[in-house]
């Protein structure tokens, strides 16, 4: 994909990954739209990128509807959107209520609710790209977090099913699948998650590194740790030993010190 002038919009955008790849797009030539609920942060990247915030909810139906409007406006097409705003809650069946439905809402029904209002402009031309920021939890799970796990798995089962559904007529569709990555997200998952993935943690701009050559070669999953292909396989031919090395880490995480 060259992004020279290309119109981008990119949720999620006012730090971490979404603030690296607004980076890396803008320097390579792209116009860039950043999308955040935290105003100051997001306008802070829009100034160093020259581009453009919007301040709001780009999950619920609405505030997606306002972003892509706003960024139609601004970019005359959009050529790339970035679903890449989350949120991991803690917790299991326990969690509350409201946690499990604000992460299907961000993590899943924000996919879905761009896709629906980008699609006819895509299809028409007969090209568009959809990246979608999963997270190794969608391929794999993420301990103390099933809101997180279960989500993100649905974020990559729409992914694919976009793929798959409308690749013949240019609709190019990815997912960025990263294990650790320092973040707010990964500081706030305590010693549990530090114990997973503090080792092997990256930074953002590395992931906007392989999302640039994930850009270039056009693959669905783009993997910025590379043995997260084989966790993959070893889950999908021998599940039972995957699970049972995941349990383990699991004892390992209930006898940290509290």
């Amino acid at each position: 994909m060259n992004l020279d002038d290309a119109g981008v919009v990119i949720t999620g955008g006012g730090g971490g990954i979404g603030g690296a790849l607004a980076r890396r797009f803008a320097a390579a030539g792209a116009r860039v739209v950043v999308a955040d609920l935290d105003a100051e942060a997001v306008e802070r990247v829009a100034r160093e990128v020259g581009g453009v915030a919007v301040v709001g909810d780009a999950a619920s139906e609405d505030g997606v509807s306002r972003l892509i409007e706003r960024a139609k406006a601004e970019l005359g097409e959009i050529e790339l959107f970035c679903a890449n705003a989350g949120v991991a809650p803690h917790g299991g069946p326990e969690a509350p209520e409201d946690a499990w439905a604000r992460a299907w809402e961000i993590n899943v029904m924000a996919h879905v609710r761009a896709a629906k209002l980008l699609l006819p402009d895509w299809l028409e031309r007969g090209r568009g790209r959809f990246l979608a920021t999963v997270s190794a939890a969608g391929l794999l799970t993420m301990l103390g977090s099933a809101p997180y796990s279960v989500t993100k798995h649905g974020a990559l089962a729409f992914a694919e099913w976009l793929s798959a559904t409308y690749r013949h007529r240019g609709i190019t569709v990815q997912a960025v699948c990263p294990q650790g990555v320092r973040t707010n997200m990964l500081a706030g998952t305590g010693s549990g998650g530090q114990l997973l993935m503090a080792g092997s943690a990256i930074d953002p701009s590395d992931v906007a590194d392989e999302v640039m050559k994930g850009l270039a070669d056009g693959r669905f999953l783009i993997l910025p740790h590379p043995e997260v292909r084989e966790y993959y396989e070893t889950r999908a031919t021998s599940t039972d030993r995957w699970l049972g090395g995941m349990n383990k880490l699991q004892q390992k995480i209930e006898a940290l010190p509290k």
